[in-house]
């Protein structure tokens, strides 16, 4: 009875030991593709700003895609009392933000996800923060159109998107931001 339950021991362990491997280095992959953008962090005011002209309250989902260090999501979670997701693809990044989640203790409130904005599913947003190049706020208006559902705010930090005029547009101590809602499909 006793080598059978050691034999059982090993096999567990045996079988364990590729899934803790593999959960080991998806905390440590190197992006799947360069970022599209250098990391420059948002300005606290900013944040604030852009928090406020999205009215994020309680029942707000934030996404915020190309988080940095989280400060986006960690600030609508703390402050807003909203759930918050945090998406990059640099490493870096990830480790920062996850970082920023536990210092702040806003873990039950905020996930961090390394991986492509522009592959990640985005559906549950209820609010999306934005702070990429105009280009890349272009090309991602067919995802937002397609995955949000009509009522969705997005704002964006420094950069419009072109042709989609936004509803609103802030000065905060020299900087943009704007302002948009998802439309009737």
């Amino acid at each position: 009875m006793t080598s059978r339950l050691i034999a059982l021991g090993i096999a567990a362990a045996v079988l364990a030991a590729p899934a803790a491997a593999s959960a080991q280095a998806t905390a440590t992959q190197t992006p799947t593709r360069r970022p599209d953008v250098i990391y420059v962090p948002t300005p606290e005011e900013v944040v604030e700003a852009m928090l406020q002209v999205a009215k994020v309250t309680k029942n707000d989902v934030v996404y915020d895609l190309g988080t940095g260090d989280g400060r986006i999501p960690v600030t609508a979670a703390k402050k807003y009392g909203a759930r918050g997701v945090g998406i990059d693809i640099d490493p870096q990044r990830i480790k920062d933000a996850t970082e920023n989640v536990a210092k702040n203790g806003v873990g039950d409130r905020v996930r961090i996800i390394q991986g492509d904005l522009f592959e990640t599913n985005i559906s549950e947003a209820t609010v999306v923060t934005l702070y990429l190049l105009p280009s890349l706020n272009q090309k991602l208006i067919p995802k937002l159109n397609k995955e949000l559902k009509p009522g969705t705010r997005v704002v964006s930090h420094a950069f419009d998107m072109g042709d989609w005029k936004p509803e609103q547009e802030l000065d905060v101590n020299g900087r943009k931001v704007y302002f948009w809602t998802i439309g009737k499909k």
